[in-house]
């Protein structure tokens, strides 16, 4: 492993990119608004999943593919966009009852997931992140090889990662629960969740690098 050195200092930097808010916590916090606790928790839970995929490309050296061949990280990154858009979309416009929004429709929480996964997968700048940040608490001195370093570090950012998006979705559910009072609290929950992930996809595709 690294030198512990490095690998404190790892571990603090890895804590003050996961737990500042941003695009990740905002997606948790979205699909919790518009599907309830248990949809958000699952959708933390795909991308979670999806993030072992950038992980293992880290590892292996197939992040450095998306600096060789911007066309690529183009392409991956306007589908992923184009794929929040939708979601979003449907989420916004989709029935208005109070059921599914309390994350009880049937199948909500094994979509979340799914679709999380996939979100994951077709966001290149998660893979572009692992490329830049692990290789500054890599050591060639170090006992394990470099692969090992790699994949030991990738999974540790991975889960801190993802206990932040735990900390958007439970701050999701102590919003939901305070407006459960309201008759059309089910409605503009699922518009305000859609929107936002309208809004992550808009982003996404029009960020630069």
């Amino acid at each position: 492993m690294p030198p512990i050195d490095l690998l404190i200092a790892f571990l603090v930097s890895t804590a003050l990119f996961a737990f500042v808010p941003g695009p990740a916590m905002l997606y948790a916090a979205a699909r919790t608004l518009a599907g309830g606790r248990r949809a958000g928790l699952m959708a933390a839970l795909g991308v979670h999943v999806g993030g072992y995929a950038h992980v293992l490309a880290a590892t292996m050296g197939l992040s450095v593919l998306f600096h060789a061949v911007p066309v690529a990280y183009t392409i991956v990154k306007l589908g992923g966009a184009a794929y929040l858009i939708v979601m979003g979309w449907r989420l916004a416009t989709a029935g208005h009852g109070g059921a599914a929004t309390d994350g009880t429709g049937q199948g909500e929480p094994r979509r979340a997931f799914a679709q999380s996964v996939l979100v994951e997968l077709l966001n290149p700048k998660t893979a572009v992140f692992f490329l830049a940040f692990l290789p500054q608490f890599v050591s060639a001195q170090a006992v394990a090889p470099l692969w090992l370093q790699f994949f030991f570090l990738g999974v540790i950012t991975n889960v801190m990662f993802s206990l932040a998006d735990l900390v958007a979705v439970i701050g999701a559910s102590g919003i939901l629960s305070s407006l459960r009072s309201s008759p059309s609290w089910g409605k503009w929950l699922r518009r305000a969740g859609g929107s936002l992930l309208i809004g992550l996809g808009a982003r996404l595709a029009l960020e630069r690098g």
